[in-house]
């Protein structure tokens, strides 16, 4: 067998990659010398991690999964998150039920069900097919190396902080209020109630799947991918649950893009006094903190480490700087859309959809009927952009 000569372009893209892991690992070091005393942040720092892993070597996102479920009735994507939520709503319900896990009280994800997260998810739906990316999509998929998502964080973030201004007129709009399943019916019914309609959605999207398996021969390749995102469902569902033992809520991911603009006008000289939203007591000490007291933030530091080391893990680290102008606008618009929906609708596909769906909220399936219906006016707009339809898998574009 010949060995590649010393110095070969394989042996320095292997050097590379190596190098990409143990900048990761360097990263995760620092982040640990400045968190918090103790044991739990450190610990919500290494989920985050493992979030950033998982999502990145699985694949396992949303944007991509809408768009072809919408554009080529490709179901496998959108199947992977229903068994997401069934399983997670399964381990949940005892957790919630008890309202506290190893003495730490944990608490649902629940918000009001109304106009705003009609809109906000309508909106975010748009945003996530021209950014390429969601919450957590961002996150990982700028870690593996796109710097494109470099420029939709900005933006999120960017688009977060203004909506947070915007708070106290969209929360006097109408709306069902707070609606727990789970405390309206009783936990087993609540559970009972939401699988079986999960296991509706799963036999209708395996039908609509195998009329187009019937029209098309279907690649080893495809069966692979599936078998991997089930891997990833499974993963993302045990860490989630750890999560919520662990922070004492659900997984949550956008409220950190609010809290980074916001910090960001703080340096720059911005008074948050006058600000109704920011004088609340949770967003003040938050803003008054360090960003390495927000479990939230930390987590979200970890997902982009964790996407980071296993793309040099995997070999597949390999940034590029262009950008064309088009691309550039539409990661604008998209990372402004996503921030300003997520914030007004209390959180996007991660927060609001599957961790509030998860919890048996009812905003949570109001964020994914209105999601939709934006995701197809975003791919509509995608092309105006210079985009595709792109149906590969987020994180491996």
């Amino acid at each position: 067998m010949l060995r590649a000569a010393e110095g070969s372009p394989r042996q320095a893209s292997r050097r590379a990659q190596i190098a990409v892991v143990a900048a990761a690992g360097a990263l995760a070091g620092a982040v640990l010398l400045g968190l918090p005393a103790g044991w739990r942040m450190p610990g919500l720092f290494a989920l985050g991690v493992l979030f950033g892993l998982t999502l990145y070597l699985t694949g396992f996102g949303f944007t991509a999964a809408y768009r072809e479920l919408l554009v080529d009735r490709e179901t496998g994507g959108v199947r992977a998150q229903v068994l997401l939520i069934a399983v997670t709503t399964i381990l949940f319900a005892p957790m919630l039920a008890a309202g506290s896990v190893l003495g730490r009280e944990v608490v649902a994800a629940v918000a009001p069900a109304g106009i705003p997260v009609a809109a906000g998810a309508f909106l975010f739906g748009i945003g996530m097919q021209l950014a390429g990316g969601c919450g957590s999509g961002t996150l990982y998929t700028l870690g593996g190396g796109s710097t494109r998502m470099a420029v939709v964080l900005g933006a999120f973030c960017a688009g977060s902080f203004i909506a947070s201004f915007h708070m106290p007129w969209w929360g006097s709009l109408p709306g069902a209020g707070e609606v727990s399943l789970g405390a309206a019916l009783g936990w087993p019914a609540a559970v009972a109630l939401q699988l079986a309609l999960l296991l509706v959605l799963w036999v209708l999207l395996g039908r609509m799947g195998r009329r187009r398996s019937a029209r098309e021969h279907a690649s080893p390749d495809r069966s692979v991918r599936q078998q991997t995102l089930w891997v990833g469902a499974a993963l993302l569902a045990l860490l989630s649950v750890l999560t919520l033992a662990l922070a004492g809520h659900p997984w949550s991911i956008t409220w950190a893009f609010t809290l980074w603009g916001a910090k960001t006008a703080w340096l720059l000289g911005w008074d948050p006094a006058g600000a109704e939203f920011w004088r609340n007591s949770f967003q003040s000490a938050a803003l008054s903190n360090g960003i390495l007291a927000d479990v939230t933030s930390v987590m979200d530091i970890g997902i982009v480490l964790g996407a980071l080391a296993g793309a040099g893990a995997a070999g597949r680290f390999a940034p590029r700087l262009a950008l064309s102008g088009h691309s550039a606008a539409a990661a604008v618009l998209g990372g402004l859309a996503m921030g300003y929906g997520a914030r007004i609708a209390y959180g996007c596909n991660i927060g609001a959809f599957y961790s509030g769906v998860a919890s048996t909220s009812l905003h949570g399936w109001l964020w994914i009927i209105a999601a939709l219906p934006g995701c197809w006016v975003g791919i509509r707009l995608r092309p105006r952009f210079g985009l595709d339809d792109g149906r590969a898998p987020e994180g491996f574009r």
